[in-house]
């Protein structure tokens, strides 16, 4: 199958080539999320970060879940252990609510987080694009108590990309110098 290109007009001076088609999931991995048994007291009130979806709304980084599970907690359910620089996104009950981890952590079963290859995709760049992942998991999601998207939905996601690293990180200094500054300025008496 041939890569589709395009040259977007409005470039940051130094990047000239044109924009492939590529697969998110080619450029990351996508992690689901897991919880230990409520009923079990010694798999809470640990020192592992545990995110659920109600607390991903607004902010821009996350450094601190509301509840944390213990290290017998996560051995004893399907939570993976997510590196900073993770991108959680929900994947129901609202799906398309981001956040970056700043250190690593884990998130229940409300997720279908984006892992970036350090090499191929960067944090904040594909942070910037929130809405387009919103939208796409909204469209490709199922269900009939409610709309869910999958992981192997999300990996198959197609998303024009820069063909450079570099080009994605300016990209996604400028948006993160951007929402600082409009952060900045909701601060404001």
């Amino acid at each position: 199958m041939l890569k589709e290109s395009m040259k977007p007009e409005l470039r940051f001076d130094g990047f000239e080539d044109a924009w492939e088609q590529r697969k998110l999931g080619e450029l990351a991995e996508i992690v689901g999320g897991g919880t230990p048994s409520t009923a079990i007291p010694a798999y809470w009130d640990g020192n592992i970060d545990w995110y659920a979806p109600a607390e991903i709304a607004g902010q821009i980084y996350v450094s601190s879940s509301q509840r944390k599970i213990t290290e017998q907690g996560y051995n004893h359910s399907s939570a993976k252990m997510l590196p900073a620089g993770t991108v959680l996104f929900t994947s129901r009950a609202g799906i398309g609510k981001t956040a970056i981890l700043t250190r690593e952590g884990c998130t229940n079963q409300g997720f279908q987080s984006i892992v970036p290859n350090k090499e191929q995709l960067d944090s904040y760049f594909i942070f910037s694009r929130t809405e387009e992942l919103k939208k796409y998991g909204e469209t490709v999601g199922a269900g009939s108590t409610f709309v869910e998207v999958s992981g192997k939905q999300m990996a198959d996601m197609d998303l024009m990309m820069p063909t450079t690293i570099k080009e994605q990180r300016v990209i996604g200094s400028f948006f993160a110098r951007l929402d600082h500054l409009i952060t900045l300025h909701q601060r404001k008496p």
